[in-house]
């Protein structure tokens, strides 16, 4: 089952965020020969994807980093949407993150 967070964005900002993934008895998860995929949509439903977030893994750390450019993140409109992170070994692909995205509006542009 993915854990639950959610992701605050202020718009036309660089945004980045590390997601350390952990076991149920608090050991870190070993991410070797995996690759992590992550997009934001309005709703679950939505046939297209409002943002596509560049991933990294660190497999000794068990942290995967999720990006944005200061364009992409100027490019969502404020409000609320959804986001899912999910790792794939090539014969596995598992959500291990879930959560509700916030996109605070920008002033200054």
């Amino acid at each position: 089952m993915a854990s639950k967070a959610n992701l605050v964005i202020d718009q036309g900002a660089t945004f980045s965020t590390d997601l350390t993934l952990e076991d149920d008895n608090g050991d870190l998860i070993s991410l070797v020969g995996y690759t992590a995929n992550s997009q934001i949509r309005k709703w679950y439903t939505s046939s297209n994807a409002a943002a596509t977030f560049t991933t990294s893994i660190n497999t000794t750390s068990a942290v995967i980093t999720l990006s944005l450019t200061a364009n992409q993140t100027g490019n969502l409109t404020s409000g609320r949407y959804v986001y899912d992170v999910e790792i794939n070994s090539g014969a596995t692909i598992s959500r291990v993150v879930e959560g509700i995205v916030t996109v605070t509006p920008q002033v200054t542009r």
